[in-house]
């Protein structure tokens, strides 16, 4: 279980998150949504080590985690897919792939190597299509794709997704939502921004709004679906 305990973060003196507390239990779907600059993305970061908690406790497996180097998180398990995508688009789809299981290059040894890839190119087929293209002349949805691969080549035990739905056709995000809902059902734990709540609302269990860097509202989101006020802000629809 990842949880966070009255965490504070930001850029140096300027202060982003403030008293976050909140869990994503084993197997379990959690969003984060808000505006943006609600800190969704700041969030995410600290768990992953990449900004600094300045206080607080993050905890995995009730294992102290805060501030640990971003690769002994990695390490843990905690693998993050970031906003915007950020593969390498100068290497091919194989190349980057490879260069998700890096911490574990070793120990997979060839055949654990080959059936982490035979894995994601079952979950997502047109990668294996495109094995040896540049991964810069991919799509904006092959790209995706390809970004929530390699992260899958880490074997994670817990996904971050920073708004994996951006700038994708409505049937690609259906696809992706398919996939990541698979995942889950064979016992990844997910934690997704989502600046669209109606698909982060539908596609989770719980979520947390965010607002100014605080947790504002929180709750089973079949019942944020119905609140008048998650509603009016995040969906626009007038009670």
């Amino acid at each position: 279980m990842l949880q966070l305990e009255n965490v504070n973060s930001g850029f140096g003196a300027v202060r982003i998150i403030n008293k976050v507390s909140l869990k994503l239990n084993d197997g379990e779907i959690i969003s984060i949504i808000g505006a943006n600059g609600a800190g969704k993305s700041t969030l995410l970061m600290t768990i992953s080590g990449i900004v600094h908690c300045d206080s607080g406790q993050i905890s995995f497996n009730g294992e102290n985690i805060t501030n640990l180097p971003p690769h002994k998180i990695v390490e843990l398990g905690i693998i993050q897919v970031p906003e915007g995508r950020q593969i390498i688009s100068e290497l091919t789809v194989r190349e980057n792939l490879m260069l998700g299981c890096y911490p574990k290059y070793h120990a997979l040894g060839g055949e654990g190597r080959k059936k982490l890839f035979d894995y994601v190119c079952d979950l997502f087929p047109i990668l294996d299509k495109r094995m040896e293209q540049i991964s810069g002349t991919l799509s904006g949805g092959q790209q995706q794709m390809l970004a929530i691969a390699r992260a899958l080549m880490g074997k994670p035990k817990t996904l971050l997704l920073d708004e994996p739905s951006l700038g994708l056709a409505p049937i690609v995000v259906d696809e992706v939502c398919r996939v990541l809902q698979e995942l889950n059902k064979s016992g990844l734990a997910i934690m997704m921004v989502e600046q669209n709540t109606l698909i982060a609302l539908e596609f989770s269990q719980r979520a947390y709004c965010l607002e100014g860097g605080a947790i504002a509202l929180e709750g089973i989101c079949c019942d944020l679906l119905h609140n008048d006020d998650v509603r009016k802000i995040y969906l626009g629809i007038k009670a």
